[in-house]
This record gives structure tokens, C-alpha cells and sequence, in this order.
């Protein structure tokens, strides 16, 4: 299904001028080799430009419309037209030159003066004569290259240049390369040929597919969606992809859809180990810009995809800048993963556009919770939300390997969260002593409505209305209380506190802990009604009330109810910080 609706995708790209027609791709470049009429290299120019990055602004290989690239392993010598690295295009590499990187210059040159053994024109005159003249064992010789060897053997692809214009560029240079890929398609009639399991046309079947470049994890030189590299993963004596019956054409038009994708980095994000990339099946960015303001909300888009949001819901178009978005436009997101060469697809989710932003605020809505003070942000963003299952101060701060895309997947479908959300989130407080934030609270409690089918509205505010008598939330707010009061009674000068100490003893055996700290609190208060009276009656008022509500102190609490404590706790303790205010 994802290779269909990626082949229609390029189709749009491709009809919108966007994207590379059948023959070509876009590549990222690192270097220009500028070349003069008689081949010799003039100079080297960086072919960069600046990105921002977060806060950051680098230097990025600039993405460029190359001749189409072959797919190979680090082992076959498998050169390409125009643009490659350095061991094709110049016969060096980082250690120098060896009889490998020999090899394979001669196989471009080889390539080179097949493909434009016709030309006439300056450009490919050009390339011939360097071609020609070029010793690889006397590279560091020229003084271009001994200028800027480190760069130009980084692994970056290198294209060249000649009277100012990039060679690839060159009309004659294009044309005799769209007759040379009519000529290569001509003379593969003799290929193998059957009905394309993505278009159902009969036609000539890929046997290695273009790689997939720009994802996390992947070799630099790209990986591969669909590969077979072992007779083991073979049947019915088919070899490499002739096992995936997939037409060269659509090769061709997934990998180019995908790798544009991949390359609008605005529109990618990652979830763990995952690569997200979505997309409007019209092509309009406008879809993709909503999408990624709902699923990571800041201060910036808050008024934005509230509007966005009240609109979908009464069935309405939304509205952005000068476009109206329609809830009904097929929407696309694919969650990828990457190992060196090879590509898994983690999920594959299709519906509308307004189904898909309408799940999105189901979530939002379950997530509602009363926010520390000063947080300006509505709610806490997916990635963000994810986010609080890891250790902050731990170096790799990735979460586990399957939560993200697991996490993503309920949320666009409205279903069950995965269970090791919650546990994650529960071992991280435990872990961090009872440290239950504003994010850590709010996954609580949308998991306690869509797993534990808790009621709608409940845990949003100590309200009178809302209030719970649960016997775990009442437990978590006595914690919280009986913590304010060896607070004050410290004036907060203490090293450690009952939290730190106790927390997450009495989350999960409270018939244990709790005649402790009510030991500990009779000193407190003493100590309290030395100084501070009028404190020590308002949380003797706030203990006598909660503590009317408990029927009983359990022994245990299961993993439900030391979520609901947890609540308790997160809600006294915002409503403490609240009558401060």
C-alpha cells in the first residue's frame, strides 16, 4: 500500500514540476569540480548552504537534479553519471589511492566516454578531456586537490563544472542522457518481465530498486525499501528484487517520492529511532504544516491549531493564509527505521485529513490537566509527551526502541496507548523519586480515560466538582499535604524531603508508610505551632477533611491505582502553588 501511495505522490510532485522525471534524481552534492575547456581543474567550490537546525545554523550539502543513481553495495563497482564520490570521480579516497580506487575510477571513465562519445558541445568536450588526463596516482600533485583533499575524499558526491554552468545542467548533456536511459531501456526488453504488484501493469521488473538517502540510521550513501541480499530470503529461483515484482517505473517513482520527502526537512521529524515523514496526497505543504503544528504544540502555533481544531470539529474547511484545507483530503504518514542498508517500514497510516487532526484533539482533550504556573503552553506535544519516559541527565536520551511509533499509532487511530507507556512513565517517577511533572501527570491521566476507562473530565482540577473519593487519589493528596508540612515547617531548608524518601513506598504499599509519616507530621506541626499557628490549623483543616474521606488504607495498590495516587499527589501539590500565588 505505502509503495501505491508514494508512486501517486511522485505523479503530483512530478506534474507540479517539483520533483525528478524517470532518468533522474536529486542528490545531495558536497563539492563542484570547475573544469576548463581542456579538462584541467580550475578550482573546487563548496556546494553548501546554511540550515537551521533547532536553534542552530549549519552547513548542509546542497540537494541538486543529477543524473539518476545506481543503487550498490560497498563491495560492487557500479559507477555513476556526472556525480559520485571521490573514488569514482577522481580515483582517491581519505587514504589516498589504492588499486580499489583505481578500479573504480576507470569504470566511470569507462562510463564517461560511452555515454558521451557523441558530444560536441564544451561541456562534454570538457569531461572527456578530464577523463582522459586525469592520473590518479598523481592526484596530490594539483594543487586544487592538494588544497582540499580532506573535503573532496569526505564520502560527498562531486559534480563538475565548465564555463560557469554545472555541466548536468548542460542541454546537449541532457539530451544525450535522456537518449542514453531510452537506449538502456530498450536493450533490457530481455529482462524479465511481469505484472508490477504497484501499478498491475505487465512490464519490465526492477532488479535492484534506487536507495532511499537522508534517513537516521542509514549508510550515507542511502538504503534500500525493498532488497533481497541472500538466497535465504529467495523463492521460486528468483534472484535480488525480482522476488518483490515491482515495475522499473515505479522504483523509480517511490524512491523519488521518498527521498523528496526525506529531504524537506521541515516536514520530517524524528520519534525515537523513527523517521517520520506525511504527506497531502494533493501535494499542497499547507496540510503538512497544520500536521506538524498539532502534533508538536509550542507557544508560537497555540491560537493557530486551536482555530484549526474548533473548525474541524463543526465540519468546517480550515482555513490557512490564502488556501482552504480540506478535511477530507487523503492524508499519508509512514514511520521508518533504518539499520545501515536496509529500511523497515514501522507503521503505514492513511484517512482524511479532518479524521486524522480530529484523533489528534481527542488526545489533546484526554491530556487536559491543570498546568503548572507560568506554563504557557496548552498541552504537552507527542514528541514531548514521549519525551517523559527518559532520563534527562542520562546520555543517550532516547526512549525504548517500539514506544514511539506504538505511542503515534494509538493517537492517529484513537486507540488503547501501549501498555509500556504508562509503565515507562511510572518507572521514570519512581525512578526520579516522586518527581511527577506537568507532562508525566497528563500522560497519567490520558492513559487512566482510554485504558482504564476513567470518566471523561475527572483529574482536571481540585474543584469541589471534580473532586474524586477514590481511595488512592485521596492518598496521593494526604502525601502531598503531609509533604507541604515538613516543607513549611523546614522553611523549605531541607536536604531531603518525605518525597525523596517515602514517595514511592507509599504509591505502591501505603498501609506500610503512611503511620510513619503520620508519626513525622506530629512533630512537624509541633514545630509549626511554635511559629507559623495559622498554618498548622489550615493543614490540620485540609488532613481532617481528606483523611474523613478515607475508608480504609490499603496494603497494596495495583499499577491502576498508584496512577490515580499519583493524580492525587500532582493535584494538591498544583493547588498548594496556586493559593501561594
Amino acid at each position: 500500500m505505502i509503495l501505491q501511495e508514494l508512486v501517486k505522490y511522485y505523479e503530483t510532485l512530478a506534474r507540479d514540476g517539483k520533483t525528478a522525471l524517470p532518468g533522474w534524481c536529486s542528490a545531495k552534492v558536497s563539492y563542484i569540480i570547475r573544469l576548463n575547456s581542456k579538462g584541467k581543474i580550475e578550482g573546487i567550490i563548496p556546494a553548501q548552504k546554511e540550515v537551521e537546525r533547532g536553534k542552530k545554523t549549519i552547513w548542509v550539502a546542497d540537494v541538486k537534479l543529477v543524473p539518476l543513481m545506481e543503487g550498490r553495495s560497498s563491495t560492487k563497482i557500479v559507477p555513476n553519471f556526472l556525480c559520485d564520490n571521490s573514488k569514482y570521480m577522481l580515483g582517491i579516497d581519505a587514504e589516498g589511492c589504492s588499486e580499489k580506487t583505481i578500479k573504480r575510477f576507470e569504470a566511470a571513465k569507462e562510463k564517461h566516454f560511452s555515454i558521451l562519445k557523441n558530444a560536441k558541445g564544451e561541456a562534454g568536450s570538457a569531461v572527456k578531456a578530464f577523463f582522459e588526463t586525469w592520473d590518479p596516482k598523481k592526484a596530490k600533485e594539483d594543487n586544487w586537490i592538494k588544497q582540499m583533499y580532506k573535503e573532496v575524499t569526505d564520502g560527498g558526491n562531486l559534480i563538475f563544472e565548465v564555463g560557469g554552468e554545472e555541466v548536468q545542467e548542460d542541454e546537449e548533456i541532457r539530451l544525450i542522457w535522456d537518449e542514453y536511459q531510452k537506449e538502456k531501456e530498450k536493450n533490457s526488453e530481455n529482462g524479465e518481465k511481469r505484472v508490477c504488484l504497484v501499478t498491475g501493469e505487465r512490464t519490465e521488473i526492477a532488479r535492484i530498486h534506487p536507495l532511499i538517502k537522508g534517513l537516521q540510521g542509514a549508510q550515507s550513501s542511502g538504503a534500500a525499501l525493498v532488497s533481497f541480499n541472500a538466497p535465504a530470503f529467495e523463492s521460486y529461483e528468483m534472484s535480488q528484487s525480482y522476488n518483490a515484482a515491482v515495475g522499473t517505473y515505479a522504483a523509480f517513482a517511490y524512491t523519488t517520492a521518498l527521498n523528496y520527502l526525506l529531504s524537506q526537512r521541515k516536514y520530517v521529524f524524528q520519534c525515537g529511532d523513527t523517521t517520520i515523514v506525511f504527506w497531502a496526497e494533493n501535494g499542497k505543504e499547507e496540510y503538512q504544516q497544520v500536521f506538524l503544528w498539532s502534533v508538536e504544540w509550542d507557544e508560537d502555533n497555540t491560537e493557530k491549531i486551536r482555530e484549526v481544531f474548533e473548525r474541524i470539529r463543526e465540519g468546517k474547511k480550515v482555513k490557512l493564509d490564502k488556501l482552504e484545507l480540506d478535511p477530507e483530503q487523503p492524508f499519508y504518514i509512514a514511520g521508518l527505521a533504518a539499520n545501515a542498508a536496509r529500511i523497515s517500514v514501522q507503521f503505514f497510516y492513511q484517512n482524511s485529513f479532518g479524521k486524522i487532526l480530529s484523533n489528534i484533539e481527542k488526545h489533546y482533550e484526554r491530556m487536559k490537566i491543570v498546568r503548572p504556573k507560568g506554563e504557557e503552553r496548552e498541552y504537552v506535544g507527542l514528541w514531548r509527551m514521549i519525551n517523559e519516559t527518559v532520563n534527562q541527565k542520562a546520555k543517550d536520551k532516547k526512549p525504548a526502541k517500539n514506544l514511539p511509533p506504538a505511542v503515534f499509532q494509538a493517537v492517529l487511530n484513537d486507540t488503547r496507548y501501549p501498555q509500556s507507556l504508562y509503565s515507562q512513565i511510572l518507572l521514570r517517577i519512581r525512578a526520579e523519586q516522586g518527581r511527577v511533572t506537568w507532562g508525566r501527570a497528563a500522560t497519567i491521566k490520558a492513559f487512566q480515560i482510554k485504558n482504564y476507562h476513567m470518566e471523561e473530565g475527572m483529574y482536571m482540577e481540585l474543584n469541589g466538582k471534580n473532586e474524586r473519593k477514590e481511595q488512592a487519589q485521596i492518598l496521593g493528596r494526604v502525601f502531598a499535604v503531609l509533604e507541604a508540612i515538613q516543607e513549611t515547617s523546614a522553611d523549605g531548608k531541607l536536604n531531603t524531603t518525605i518525597r525523596d524518601r517515602y514517595f514511592n513506598a507509599a504509591c505502591a504499599n501505603p498501609a506500610t508508610v503512611f503511620p510513619i509519616l503520620m508519626k513525622l507530621k506530629n512533630s512537624h506541626m509541633r514545630k509549626l505551632g511554635r511559629d507559623k499557628e495559622g498554618l498548622k490549623i489550615k493543614y490540620e483543616k485540609q488532613l481532617t477533611d481528606l483523611l474523613g474521606k478515607l475508608d480504609e488504607c490499603p496494603s497494596q495498590l495495583n499499577l491502576e491505582e498508584q496512577g490515580r495516587f499519583i493524580l492525587g499527589y500532582y493535584h494538591q501539590t498544583q493547588k498548594r502553588y496556586e493559593k501561594k500565588a
